[in-house]
């Protein structure tokens, strides 16, 4: 049994005192969600701040990089070469607007800010400056530090802010990958008054990253093969690398006949040509002639059919170049295509989903009954359905109910009648398309 008058060392005393002030602040964070009703994701976020001991009453954010290591710490950092994709989406509208923009590394570290100087001078009280760490490990709930934890592009208002000198300030971030291996590289945060949380703002900074993550992907294709990993570091200080033709692409959302795109030149092709691409471009790897036969048809016997097809499909890519080819045993691109609907998939993994909508322009090749292509068809429809479910606003919901392909779909309806206010003048559409579709469907 510990004796009352046990001397206590000065570590125990301030980890005994953190605790007691931990289960404080537990409560306070409790009790301020069911006060307000926070966002699920808000709530958790605070959760983990306290499980990382974030005093949410104390300026964290302490910068711990001298003056040469944020110097070093940038000039090596893979972003330093798109600084200049950043400026002219965001930072030079950022001064009219009265706005900051931070780009930050992937561990939450602000390496750049620039924008309003009135407005940057005032967030450095909450140590918002070059070099300061703020990841959720640190300052807590924070645009840049939780959309990192959450892997995708959020918006924090006010008092979602787990630190208190950070109420009067909200702020949109969306992380930025690289986009050979796909791993977080940074986060572009957009910090301000409302105007940084307005609708347009989070799905501005989707675009611009990815801009930037289109921007490093060209950049890489002007490298010389020899300079390896380490180049692609490098800063821009030097005249830009000569930049080769971006990559081909296939259009084939809400079109039978696909739409090739080379080095600045167009081809339309042939619905069936589009479908022998589009599960070209989807194989990557390759397939051979039986497999790619029966993915076209359900019947195995059309081996030779497909050889014929396939000749003259190389023949219609002619005007595209020697460079332009398809290789056999097995059939395979030689020249990678980014199909539009591998686009929409790309940003819904990066949480863009405003941007992966507005980029979905309908079914993939909608009339064709080719088994591979139906399959790409329903998993590009269904992920991108489930992501509208699980995670867009009220407005973005609403948005993708009133496509075409969500028209009859009474659970979409009946999701943003659930999402939508009490008092929204929305809910009345919403309630006599549900009474439609009831009609219409018996």
């Amino acid at each position: 049994m510990t004796s009352p008058w046990t001397v206590r060392s000065p570590v125990e005393s301030e980890r005994d005192s953190f605790a007691l002030l931990a289960k404080a602040h537990e409560a306070a964070v409790s009790d301020r969600a069911a006060a307000t009703g926070v966002r699920k994701l808000v709530q958790e976020s605070w959760q983990r701040s306290l499980s990382h001991r974030v005093d949410p009453s104390l300026a964290g954010a302490e910068p711990e990089l001298t003056a040469e290591q944020l110097r070093e710490l940038r000039r090596r950092h893979p972003l330093a070469s798109v600084l200049p994709v950043v400026h002219n989406l965001l930072i030079r509208h950022a001064f009219e607007a009265g706005l900051i923009v931070a780009v930050g590394d992937e561990s939450g570290r602000l390496l750049w800010i620039d924008g309003d100087h009135v407005l940057r001078q005032k967030a450095e009280a909450m140590l918002f400056v070059e070099g300061a760490d703020w990841s959720e490990r640190r300052v807590g709930t924070s645009a840049p530090g939780t959309a990192l934890a959450l892997n995708h592009g959020i918006q924090i208002q006010r008092a979602e802010h787990f630190n208190q000198l950070a109420h009067p300030w909200s702020c949109t971030a969306v992380p930025i990958r690289d986009p050979d291996s796909g791993a977080v590289l940074g986060v572009i945060d957009i910090t301000g008054g409302d105007e940084a949380v307005a609708p347009q703002t989070l799905p501005l900074v989707e675009a611009a990253v990815a801009a930037v993550e289109a921007e490093l992907r060209i950049q890489r294709l002007g490298l010389p093969p020899d300079r390896g990993t380490a180049a692609r570091f490098q800063v821009a200080l030097a005249p830009p690398p000569p930049r080769k033709a971006a990559p081909a692409g296939l259009q084939v959302l809400g079109r039978d006949h696909g739409q090739l795109e080379l080095g600045g030149a167009t081809l339309e092709v042939s619905p069936r040509h589009a479908e022998m691409l589009t599960l070209l471009a989807w194989h990557r790897e390759g397939l051979s002639a039986e497999r790619l036969a029966l993915l076209l048809s359900d019947q195995a016997a059309g081996v030779d059919t497909l050889r014929a097809e396939m000749v003259r499909l190389r023949k219609a890519l002619d005007p595209l170049g020697p460079t332009f080819t398809i290789s056999s045993r097995p059939y395979r691109l030689d020249t990678p295509i980014e199909l539009d609907a591998q686009r929409v998939l790309a940003f819904l993994e990066r949480g863009a989903h405003r941007v992966a909508l507005g980029a979905y322009r309908g079914p993939v090749l909608p009339s064709s009954t080719a088994p591979g292509v139906a399959a790409i068809r329903a998993e590009v429809s269904s992920r991108l359905r489930e992501a509208m479910l699980s995670d867009a606003s009220a407005e973005l919901l609403l948005e993708y109910a009133r496509t075409e392909e969500a028209t009859y779909d009474t659970e979409v309806w009946r999701a943003c009648l659930e999402m939508l206010p009490a008092r929204s003048p929305k809910r009345a559409t919403v309630v006599a398309r549900l009474k439609r579709i009831d009609a219409e469907l018996g």
